[in-house]
């Protein structure tokens, strides 16, 4: 059984209070199941402080990063870096979603993976790691886990490429390789209809080339294109480079 633990190892932070921990983790569904005070036992509030502090601290980062940068560029970066999408990218490389103490009701609908709730659990351990060491332990950890995707960026004008969505991206490359342009099939959609997942295939010619999924068909096909821009690219440059 997974233990807080072995969170805090990936985190590389030690709390001097636990509580804060269990309480980041602790998902509204449980407390309500377990009649806990909501105030007290859920992570909304941490994560109300964690959407600040991450805000804070990725304004911090970039600001010292990106010198060159107008408040408006310095904006739209820290949009592409913290959203929902990119946030529950970190929480699975952090596997929170083992960690997470949920309802029933959501440990049956596959909670652990919900990128809105994934999304929450970061911001409310963030909000945890400030109260519970500070500035310098959150603005560390935020620095560790998050920097690196920037470095998914030209480290010249990273804006040039967010400011390009994968989708394009991917047209563009498919069109100048291939002479072909991807086609997005949509595979399923699961649960109701104020909560959905939509699950996507982006092909060329009939070869699947990313798969992704999102709370829209947009954002299903914008991962999926994503997953594909990416491995299409880094597998063209490693067979550039062996032939060397």
């Amino acid at each position: 059984m997974s233990t807080r633990r072995e969170l805090e190892e990936i985190l590389g932070y030690n709390f001097k209070n636990p509580e804060l921990l269990e309480q980041a983790l602790t998902h509204r569904s449980y407390a309500y199941e377990h009649n806990l005070d909501p105030k007290n036992s859920d992570n909304e509030r941490l994560e109300f402080l964690g959407d600040a502090v991450l805000g804070l601290a990725m304004s911090h980062l970039l600001w010292h990063r990106y010198p060159h940068y107008s408040e408006g560029e310095l904006s739209r970066l820290r949009s592409a870096v913290v959203n929902e999408t990119e946030l529950a990218h970190i929480a699975r490389k952090l596997n929170v979603g083992r960690f997470l103490l949920l309802g029933k009701g959501e440990e049956n609908t596959g909670g652990r993976e919900k990128p809105s709730i994934l999304a929450d659990a970061v911001e409310a351990v963030l909000g945890a790691i400030y109260l519970d060491g500070g500035w310098e332990s959150v603005l560390k950890v935020v620095e560790e886990h998050f920097v690196p995707l920037l470095e998914a960026f030209s480290a010249e004008d990273p804006l040039a490429e967010i400011d390009k969505d994968y989708k394009t991206k991917l047209q563009e490359w498919a069109q100048a390789q291939f002479k072909k342009t991807p086609v997005y099939r949509l595979d399923r959609e699961e649960g109701p209809d104020h909560d959905k997942t939509f699950y996507v295939s982006v092909l060329i010619d009939t070869e699947v080339v990313g798969r992704g999924r999102g709370r829209s068909k947009k954002e299903a096909q914008q991962r999926a294109a994503q997953v594909a821009y990416k491995r299409l690219v880094q597998s063209a440059e490693a067979s550039i480079g062996g032939n060397k």
